[in-house]
């Protein structure tokens, strides 16, 4: 294997605080519900963020397979968009700092793509990894977004993980990351959506909230959804008018619920809300919780720009 330190390009003037965690989620083969591009597209867009690193698309990518974008302006060619696969330092919306992975899913170099994610991973001495996937899977819209979690996080497992079956499936290059990290001992977990099926092929905007819901368990950082709560809103009830206007449909939907809630009722999960007792917090903890988060965003907004 060559050297996977000459695959990436570091930016020397961003300066990366140890122990920050790392979020990742790449495009490529399968993406049901549009749940890792929606998510990662929203937190480029609403996050401050600069690029740490920069990986090679020449080396990685096929371009046959995934063609660059052009903008062709009547008889020019005005833009040309190449694929990124990048490391950014973002912040949360109260200021925390973490590490964020995303782009396109190597074609090629998957070895030594992996070899040079856990360099990175040393060198920058990030404390966990969390990544996000997403499947198709015979689950109605109209519950929760479930998941399986994977990893060596057993409280995230035990907390979140819906389905967690034995098979053999395709595998994401997050995939080979995990595994390797789980070799090293070090903290991991990565979250599989489980999306209607019949919304595979469609953006689905509650699967990125449910992805950022998971990111932030796993984290401890805070994300902003209610834009993605509101978009989900309006395609939830158009959904639900297609639904009552086919009857065909309508009965698919009725008998996927039937037997989600026949599942859940004999599942073990325990709820996220609650504590290892089963109760929810009190009013008081929610208060001193409310106000420890006030405090945070208040010091956030006398601190320094991002790359300080």
């Amino acid at each position: 294997m060559r050297d996977p330190r000459s695959l990436y390009e570091l930016s020397p003037e961003v300066e990366v605080p140890r122990g920050l965690p790392l979020v990742a989620g790449v495009t490529g083969f399968a993406d049901a519900g549009g749940a890792v591009a929606q998510t990662t597209d929203y937190l480029l867009a609403t996050l401050e963020n600069v690029v740490v690193a920069t990986f090679d698309a020449d080396e990685l990518l096929d371009y046959r397979a995934r063609r660059p974008v052009i903008l062709f302006e009547e008889d020019h060619i005005a833009d040309y968009r190449p694929p990124r696969l990048m490391l950014s330092l973002a912040r949360d919306e109260i200021g925390q700092q973490f590490l964020l992975l995303t782009g396109y899913e190597p074609d090629f170099q998957w070895e030594r793509f992996g070899a040079a994610v856990l360099q990175l991973i040393d060198r920058l001495g990030v404390s966990s990894t969390t990544w996000i996937n997403a499947i198709p899977m015979p689950v109605p819209h109209t519950r929760p977004v479930s998941m399986t979690v994977s990893g060596n996080r057993g409280e995230l497992v035990e907390a979140l993980s819906v389905w967690r079956p034995t098979t053999e499936a395709p595998a994401n290059a997050l995939h080979l990351v995990e595994y390797r990290l789980q070799e090293s001992g070090q903290p991991v977990a990565g979250f599989v959506l489980l999306i209607p099926h019949y919304l595979s092929d469609t953006e689905y905007p509650a699967a990125a909230v449910a992805a950022l819901e998971a990111v932030s368990k796993a984290t401890g950082r805070i994300f902003p959804t209610d834009s993605l709560r509101e978009q989900n809103r309006d395609f939830v009830a158009r959904i639900d008018e297609q639904v009552a206007g086919n009857t065909e449909l309508a009965k698919l939907v009725g008998t996927l619920e039937e037997r989600h809630d026949t599942y859940m009722e004999e599942t073990t999960l325990r709820s996220p809300l609650t504590d290892e007792e089963g109760d929810l917090p009190s009013a008081d903890e929610i208060a001193a919780e409310l106000e420890k988060f006030l405090a945070v965003r208040r010091r956030h907004d006398d601190e320094s720009p991002l790359g300080s």
